[in-house]
């Protein structure tokens, strides 16, 4: 994921930049503070501001003027009750703002989480720089035959080989029509003197989902634990768990409490129904018990045994 000299250059001179503040840090995030966290072939995360700390989670939940109880067992056991109750308002006194480049239809999933401020890097304004996300062969795959949006068995040989060439093809053709219908070439340069170039706003119509975008995006600590809770997860679609996965490592940093919590019981822990409860107390009576005498359905019930561990 190489940077462009502008870009390395804005991060080299944000990074030694230093503000005196009476505001709460946190070392381990300040130390990659607008670093670009590769993503992807093109892509990345940077975290480029934040507000609050574990002790803000502990401080709103308690109401104080202080910062905590200053214990860090107390602390922890706190931040994992509100986790474990969903008692989510204090975990929304902490926010963070991430800067990221990624594929236009990776964001196009990623805004149907509504629970964030967003700022997109306009084509109408400016020109689309010729980046597009090219999968890695192992990440391409069949389609499921069990689910309907996501991937079965890995391609291999010629037909990888093939799906390639074509997104390499398309990419490489959108892209050299969009500069002939702005008229202009990579430097911004016109092509022909002799004719106009077409709208930006119009232009970009043709070019394809797996050309590169930008945003900010800020949220705040619950919602981004949801968010990555569903795109961190094994079941979503890797071009996305894999900037969730980056994100997570950002809050490992920023909020190692909370982090923690969050693995233990939404991350790492899954969430039973009324009917699966009385299942697993069935099963733990030493009861036989299978999916038609369950209650559940088929589905219900393969989950549930995932979730067990156990042959369904």
């Amino acid at each position: 994921m190489p940077l462009t000299t502008d870009q390395q250059n804005e991060i080299d001179s944000q990074q030694a930049e230093s503000r005196p503040t009476r505001r709460a840090t946190v070392p381990a995030l300040e130390d990659i503070l607008y670093q670009a966290i590769p993503v992807l072939d093109h892509g990345f995360v940077r975290v480029v501001d934040y507000m609050g700390d574990d002790a803000a989670i502990v401080q709103a939940a308690r109401v104080s003027y202080g910062r905590g109880t200053k214990k860090m067992r107390q602390d922890a056991g706190l931040i994992r009750y509100l986790v474990r109750h969903r008692h989510t308002t204090p975990l929304e006194m902490c926010e963070i703002k991430y800067h990221v480049k990624l594929p236009v239809f990776v964001a196009r999933q990623w805004i149907r989480h509504r629970t964030a401020n967003v700022n997109e890097y306009s084509a109408r304004y400016s020109v689309l720089d010729r980046e597009f996300y090219i999968p890695e062969p192992e990440a391409l795959a069949v389609q499921s035959t069990a689910n309907r949006q996501g991937r079965g068995a890995v391609l291999s040989g010629a037909q990888a080989a093939r799906v390639l060439d074509i997104l390499r093809e398309d990419a490489a053709r959108n892209y050299a029509n969009y500069q002939e219908m702005l008229n202009e070439d990579d430097a911004g340069n016109v092509i022909d003197p002799a004719r106009d170039g077409l709208a930006r706003e119009l232009a970009r119509m043709n070019l394809p989902l797996n050309i590169y975008t930008q945003w900010y995006w800020k949220c705040d600590l619950h919602n981004l634990m949801h968010f990555l809770g569903l795109r961190a997860d094994s079941h979503a679609q890797y071009e996305i768990r894999v900037y969730a996965e980056a994100m997570l490592e950002t809050v490992k940093r920023w909020v190692p409490l909370a982090y923690e919590a969050y693995l233990e019981y939404q991350l790492g822990g899954t969430h039973v129904s009324k009917t699966g409860l009385a299942v697993i107390r069935r099963l733990l009576a030493g009861e036989a018990v299978d999916q038609e005498s369950s209650g559940l359905s088929a589905r219900e019930w393969r989950e549930l045994m995932t979730a067990l561990d156990r042959d369904g």
